[in-house]
């Protein structure tokens, strides 16, 4: 689940973030251990679904970091991600994210297998989507040949990254160009994304932009964005996260998905989250969703979650 508006940062800097547990430091040297175990009880938004048990995520992430003094610091990031052999799927764990990189203060560049600039875009709030959260989500936000740069500035944020075409590599994929920036003014949260891609070597380029805004009004965070992917299709996200007290929040929501060929999809979402007074990295949440679709039952879920 994207957060609402992210406020993001160098990613050396976030996969190090406080929640993280310190294995190990010492001569300039940090290795820090990350996890996200989440377990549902499920049932999907669709026809014929059944209750089940399933598992989103069950992550573990690996942060190293050696400071070279003068302000810069080496690091590298190795995330693997256990739900497909949770729900014992052929292909079992999953290397999720692997590279290094070197961060300058406010500039960080990594290589390796990593997600693209425009994965920070969208302001949906729900657990679990029929659909895809937006056209970003839709194209593809992540590589195995990526070279990022992450920059953040006094009051705003900028990514871009390129995804290498590596024609005839085992790790051929297309190549893609994407960038993503964010600010905030007069308490509005905004951002931009753009992403030219090419899935393949026979494929025609397909280009995709976005836009979103979000606001905190106290009693309620809205946010809205829209994306489209030309020839291909429009979609428009609006999300909304009410506090009810310290512990406990509520977020509705909608997309509508309106392709260049095929009929008008929209979907709509209402969960609760609840994180324990004494250890705000355990919550309990439900949901319930559906879509405008026929013949489509609603779906819900209630499970937990426990991140360090």
């Amino acid at each position: 689940m994207k957060k609402l508006i992210l406020a993001a940062s160098i990613a050396a800097i976030a996969s190090s973030s406080a929640s993280a547990a310190t294995v190990y430091e010492g001569k300039g040297l940090t290795y820090k251990l990350k996890g996200d175990f989440q377990v549902q009880l499920r049932q999907d938004v669709g026809k014929d679904q059944s209750l089940d048990v399933e598992f989103d995520d069950l992550e573990l992430k690996n942060s190293v970091v050696y400071d070279l003094n003068n302000g810069m610091k080496a690091f590298g990031q190795l995330d693997f991600g256990f739900k497909d052999a949770a729900e014992d799927k052929k292909d079992g764990s999953k290397l999720e994210e692997a590279y290094i990189g070197l961060d300058f203060g406010s500039v960080a560049v990594s290589v390796g297998k990593q997600n693209f600039a425009t994965d920070e875009f969208g302001v949906e709030a729900a657990y679990e989507l029929r659909s895809d959260a937006d056209r970003f989500e839709a194209q593809g936000t992540d590589g195995d040949d990526t070279i990022r740069v992450d920059m953040t500035l006094e009051n705003a944020y900028v990514s871009a990254s390129y995804e290498i075409e590596a024609e005839g590599e085992s790790s051929e994929n297309g190549q893609s160009f994407d960038v993503f920036a964010s600010t905030k003014v007069a308490g509005i949260k905004m951002a931009l994304a753009y992403q030219t891609m090419e899935a393949t070597p026979i494929s025609d380029s397909k280009d995709t932009w976005g836009i979103s805004a979000a606001y905190d009004f106290g009693v309620a965070k809205l946010a809205a964005d829209f994306s489209t992917t030309e020839d291909v299709a429009d979609q428009y996200n609006i999300a909304a996260i009410m506090p009810v007290d310290k512990t406990t929040k509520i977020a509705v929501g909608m997309l509508s998905i309106e392709p260049e060929s095929g009929d008008d999809v929209t979907e709509w979402y209402a969960n609760v989250t609840y994180k324990f007074p004494s250890q705000k990295n355990v919550s309990v949440f439900a949901e319930i969703a559906d879509t405008d679709e026929d013949d489509v039952e609603i779906g819900y879920l209630a499970g937990m979650r426990l991140k360090f």
